[in-house]
């Protein structure tokens, strides 16, 4: 059976090869028709893509999965249509296939330009978000390259319904409908052939629980992006506008709860603390978050008393952790000590404060006065993202279409010959 989830795994990867070496070519027209007709097909086939949905939600539920899980298996038509909205964003981009990145005439009359190029074949391994099969398929073809999709069994039904729409769309207008193909969910071996198919397959980019990243990175051959989970931080500082840090510590919790980008700690400096944590304890509380507090958040009501755990945790629930600082720098060195590197944020209205916490903070994303929450492909102007990176090499933060290609040098010589040494 291994053998055989093998073959199929590298049999896949070998379609998508034929199909990447045709998207190469692909000119801007023909992947935007293709993105536009995908987008199209999706709004068309709706109730198709919610049957399919309900199925995995209704088994889902029958397992016991957690709500945050649900939510993120959760299709609507309006998060379809908002896919679709996305793969339109997408086709109105540049295409960063072919964009010089550098070049120019050397000395000795070569021309020399580095060129953006496409990947080739990228597999991503994925847990229960639909949507995400949708928003790679997408920013794969518009950068050129084909994609491999593994997502997790508990989206079967909706992903398979989302990869038949797509590869229907793209056959429509003329473009291999191998350049988006699902592999078998059901036994974990098919991950680890696909992150072990050097050769064959180019890049594969983890996106879910910590748990799924590590194994990834840790046995994969292929190259990796690691996309991070996402412990992050809204502190309060002590000269911030207490209004705008109410309305931004909640929305960065509450917005949607099990997601990356939703803050999991709040930190507030000592010289607001008498006056803000009841405020926001209060306001969290109506909120039905449940607050994991200091010393001092503890002496409110209902309040947990906050264990070494619950700093480090990423919730993705109704939970956050909350403490006292007693400076600025005590609060960066709180998120250099239990952050992920995913997001960060100060509320302040002190610029020298919010240029010291943008330049000392370690984060893919740091913002000033905003929510976490802003961390996304889409409301950075990608379109969509196919992650969001929290290493340092290739891609950090949001990924979009440039985060999929690599580049080559292309030199002209008119029979240029280098001397003997």
């Amino acid at each position: 059976m291994t053998d055989d989830l093998r073959d199929q795994v590298h049999a896949a990867a070998r379609r998508a090869r034929v199909a990447a070496d045709e998207l190469v070519l692909a000119t801007r027209e023909r992947k935007d028709t293709a993105l536009l007709e995908m987008a199209a097909a999706l709004r068309k086939r709706t109730p198709e893509i919610l049957k399919a949905n309900r199925k995995d939600l209704d088994a889902g539920k029958a397992a016991g999965l957690p709500d945050n899980i649900l939510d993120r298996l959760t299709l609507t038509e309006a998060r379809v249509d908002g896919v679709a909205t996305g793969l339109e964003t997408v086709a109105g981009l540049p295409d960063p296939v072919g964009q010089v990145i550098t070049g120019g005439i050397l000395p000795n009359g070569l021309e020399l330009k580095q060129v953006r190029v496409p990947m080739g074949v990228v597999g991503m391994v994925y847990e229960g978000r639909p949507n995400v099969t949708v928003d790679a398929a997408g920013l794969a073809l518009k950068s050129g390259n084909a994609a491999l999709l593994r997502g997790s069994s508990t989206a079967e039904n909706s992903n398979t319904t989302l990869v038949g729409v797509l590869r229907d769309a793209l056959e429509s207008v003329n473009l291999p409908a191998d350049s988006v193909q699902l592999l078998p969910c059901h036994d974990r071996a098919s991950v680890t052939h696909l992150i072990t198919a050097r050769g064959l397959v180019d890049l594969v980019i983890p996106r879910g629980g910590s748990g799924l990243i590590n194994a990834v990175v840790e046995q994969a051959t292929v190259p990796t992006i690691e996309t991070g989970v996402g412990n992050c931080h809204v502190y309060v500082d002590s000269h911030a506008d207490l209004d705008m840090a109410e309305s931004i510590v909640l929305n960065a919790k509450t917005r949607r709860t099990s997601v990356c980008n939703a803050a999991e700690s709040l930190l507030v400096h000592k010289d607001v603390a008498d006056e803000f944590v009841p405020r926001i304890t209060k306001a969290l509380q109506q909120e039905s978050v449940t607050i994991h507090g200091d010393e001092q958040f503890a002496r409110q009501p209902d309040v947990l008393g906050a264990t070494d755990d619950d700093w480090g945790t990423e919730y993705l629930s109704l939970d956050i952790a909350a403490k006292v600082v007693d400076s600025l720098d005590e609060a960066v060195q709180h998120i250099a000590t239990y952050g992920s590197g995913h997001s960060e944020a100060i509320v302040t209205s002190d610029v020298a404060a919010a240029r010291r916490f943008t330049a000392r903070v370690d984060a893919a994303a740091v913002f000033v006065n905003a929510s976490t929450a802003f961390t996304d492909g889409a409301e950075f102007g990608m379109g969509a993202e196919i992650g969001i990176s929290t290493q340092k090499l290739h891609a950090r933060g949001p990924m979009g279409l440039t985060e999929l290609t690599s580049s080559k040098w292309v030199v002209w010589g008119e029979g240029h010959t280098r001397p003997k040494a």
